[in-house]
């Protein structure tokens, strides 16, 4: 049998440590509720914590809530959890925030560096769930507070890994990941030593054109692609899941967050969307993590962790489900995986570039430009350019990512019809 080899690289849980933080933040939030803000406070992620928070009003104590553009649903949401502050990244809608928000007492702000402010409001947590680029900025804030982060913003990761994790070692930050694959991950290793992992595997439900040969590919639409099978979520992450993308972007994601090297991470198609992880041990056993396909089940552990916050999700009846089933990836139908793997092997700036890459080309392929194997394309033209041109070397700080995003978007857009 193959030993996973100690990995001398940091990852993201450091699980003696970890733990003993928790434990420490448990014996607190006993004596009183969790402060928590959440950025991106209206998106999928956003309006299932606050669901969640609802439920439980007595348990939390809402700082801040975020959003770009949706001033009606932040108010109304902000009214509806007694938030103390509410800010509007778009400047344009801070006139009707404010007028919605008139007489409440809840301060109001605008524009981006507004938001990130909002994340350094004084939290015990803030859900992270501003999605694209933009979330950077107010993540790494977040971060620095040295309190917890539950993160649902993949850019940190994808774009900025190494850099973000440094923040966070050095702020002290605690990061719990709210992606439903990597909270599996980090139920099922728990307290297993590096050494003893051969293998983590992700599961994708293999979106909605699973079974469909490559000339259906070229003419499906963008209200197919949105119809996911399995989960609710936000546009963005539902293109992503209909490529395979997002399941490479997790790839990149899992190698930052765990005590694992690139070969060791892989990914296989389930369906059902019931098994969201297994962890495969150098002893033989196999760890995996089964839930409904439901957000409320990732975001309520990393909000209460290490204790369980009751949800309302429904429970696995595995004799009416009687089978689970997997299939390995076709890369050729959907390549988006494999060039999203190329890049994680690549390192340096080439994550950065297929994420940036994929944003313009998942836009453009919701506004019709382009059809949908065209994204995958698209991102791969723009990482072949990108190599050409010297744009896939190291990165060292935030600004430098930034620098990488916006000159790959750029790029990304020069090969768009049109």
């Amino acid at each position: 049998m193959a030993h996973a080899a100690p990995v001398s690289r940091a990852s993201a849980f450091e699980t003696e440590t970890a733990e003993a933080r928790a434990e420490a933040r448990h014996a607190t939030s006993a004596q009183a509720p969790q402060r928590l803000s959440v950025l991106g406070a209206t998106g999928s992620i956003g309006t299932s914590t606050l669901d969640l928070v609802g439920r439980h009003p007595e348990r939390f104590e809402i700082v801040a809530l975020t959003a770009q553009c949706n001033a009606a649903r932040l108010a109304e949401l902000a009214v509806a959890h007694r938030a103390q502050l509410a800010v509007i990244g778009d400047p344009a809608h801070y006139d009707d925030l404010k007028s919605y928000l008139a007489g409440t007492g809840i301060r109001v702000a605008a524009g981006p560096d507004a938001v990130e402010a909002a994340a350094l409001e004084p939290a015990d947590c803030v859900m992270a769930a501003i999605v694209g680029a933009a979330g950077l900025k107010p993540t790494f804030a977040a971060a620095r507070q040295g309190r917890r982060v539950a993160l649902a913003n993949k850019e940190c990761l994808v774009s900025a890994g190494d850099i973000f994790l440094e923040h966070v070692r050095q702020s002290g930050a605690e990061l719990l990941p709210v992606d439903s694959e990597h909270s599996g991950a980090f139920q099922s290793i728990g307290q297993t030593p590096a050494a003893s992992i051969e293998k983590i595997v992700l599961t994708a439900s293999g979106g909605p054109f699973r079974t469909l040969d490559k000339h259906a590919l070229e003419r499906v639409t963008p209200e197919q692609a949105l119809k996911h099978p399995n989960w609710s979520m936000g546009a963005k992450v539902t293109i992503d899941s209909a490529t395979l993308m997002n399941k490479g972007l997790e790839l990149i994601e899992a190698y930052h967050l765990f005590p694992v090297e690139a070969h060791q991470l892989e990914a296989i198609v389930h369906p059902q969307s019931v098994v969201h992880c297994l962890v495969m041990l150098e002893d033989g056993s196999v760890m995996a993590q089964l839930s409904q396909p439901d957000m409320r089940t990732p975001i309520a552990l990393a909000l209460s962790w290490p204790e369980r916050l009751p949800t309302p999700v429904s429970r696995l009846d595995l004799l009416a489900l009687k089978t689970l089933s997997f299939e390995a990836p076709d890369l050729d139908r959907f390549p988006a995986l494999g060039i999203a793997t190329d890049a994680l092997r690549r390192g340096g700036a080439a994550p950065a570039v297929l994420n940036a890459a994929n944003e313009i080309a998942v836009a453009a392929f919701i506004d019709r430009r382009i059809g949908f194997l065209d994204i995958a394309h698209t991102v791969a033209s723009c990482l072949e350019n990108a190599e050409t041109r010297g744009l896939l070397g190291g990165v060292e700080t935030l600004d430098d990512v930034l620098a990488v995003d916006l000159e790959a978007r750029n790029m990304a857009r020069t090969l768009l019809p049109g």
